[in-house]
């Protein structure tokens, strides 16, 4: 009787542990439901939130992602930027490009789009914003495209190239992100050094 027990635990745990240990082997990030502990929340001081001197000619307001150096900056005048830390798209899903913030969503449902699911079919087709969402807490939308700037229940992510094309920074970066630009805000994405 006790080994039967013991056999269906460990193939519960199997079945459980299935789409995390898919998501691992396939190189993939997206861990619905997961909800990171206090000491996943702590980043690498390399990818915390900090004050930088930046050359730009863009206006004060601007964000500037850069995919290359994993940051994301938000001009700030004076020669200088609030710099966040930041995931991007993994190779083949990097992009650049010209786009204005058009949504701004707290704790955002998350409807992974058909090329997402295609990959990566043990995926929920729609998930409920909380802490368990892949989304985070909050997501800036960008332009006419499936891609956003939002929070993670993956922070260990950030400075690595994980995602499908969006650009992910801890939750209490893209809260407070989130409470410094509005909607129509311009977004420039740059891929590749800079020179």
């Amino acid at each position: 009787m006790r080994l039967s027990r013991f056999v269906f635990a460990l193939a519960l745990l199997t079945v459980l542990a299935a789409p995390q240990a898919q998501a691992q082997f396939r190189g993939e990030d997206e861990q619905p439901g997961y909800v990171p502990n206090q000491d996943e929340e702590q980043l690498d001081p390399k990818w915390e939130k900090t004050v930088v001197f930046y050359r730009t000619t863009e206006a004060p307001g601007t964000i500037i992602v850069n995919t290359h150096e994993r940051f994301l900056y938000v001009v700030q005048g004076g020669g200088r930027a609030l710099r966040y830390g930041i995931g991007v798209g993994r190779d083949g899903f990097q992009w650049q490009g010209l786009v204005r913030i058009t949504k701004k969503q707290e704790w955002p449902d998350w409807t992974p789009p058909p090329e997402m699911i295609q990959r990566q079919p043990y995926l929920p087709r729609w998930m409920a914003g909380g802490p368990g969402n892949p989304l985070g807490a909050r997501a800036l939308y960008l332009g006419n495209t499936v891609y956003r700037i939002h929070g993670t229940n993956m922070p260990q992510t950030i400075g690595t190239k994980v995602s499908s094309g969006c650009f992910r920074l801890t939750n209490p970066d893209v809260s407070d992100l989130y409470d410094r630009v509005p909607v129509g805000t311009k977004v420039i994405i740059l891929q590749g050094p800079q020179v």
